[in-house]
């Protein structure tokens, strides 16, 4: 198991675009990946759109990026830096 905490940069947050845009990077990964935000005991499925879009994540939120599997290191560190670069949007 892998992870890392990452700070959500965009100024509209973890709307449908970029939780699309995670989504289809997670999908891209044999490894369980899930989000965890900060002072939450809550998990949602980085591959379902749904899961992140309840997750309701604004600028400035802290999540960890959790995977479990093969290719783990790889797709934290991947879905890391996608989250770092603001999904284009900053």
């Amino acid at each position: 198991m892998y992870s890392q905490k990452v700070v959500i940069q965009n100024d509209a947050g973890f709307h449908i675009r970029p939780a699309q845009l995670f989504t289809e990077k997670a999908i891209q990964f044999q490894s369980t990946i899930m989000i965890m935000p900060e002072g939450t005991t809550i998990e949602a499925n980085a591959k379902s759109i749904l899961n992140l879009m309840t997750l309701g994540l604004e600028k400035g939120s802290v999540i960890t990026i959790q995977a479990e599997g093969p290719d783990e290191t790889e797709a934290v560190a991947e879905l890391s830096e996608l989250v770092k670069s603001g999904f284009g949007e900053t």
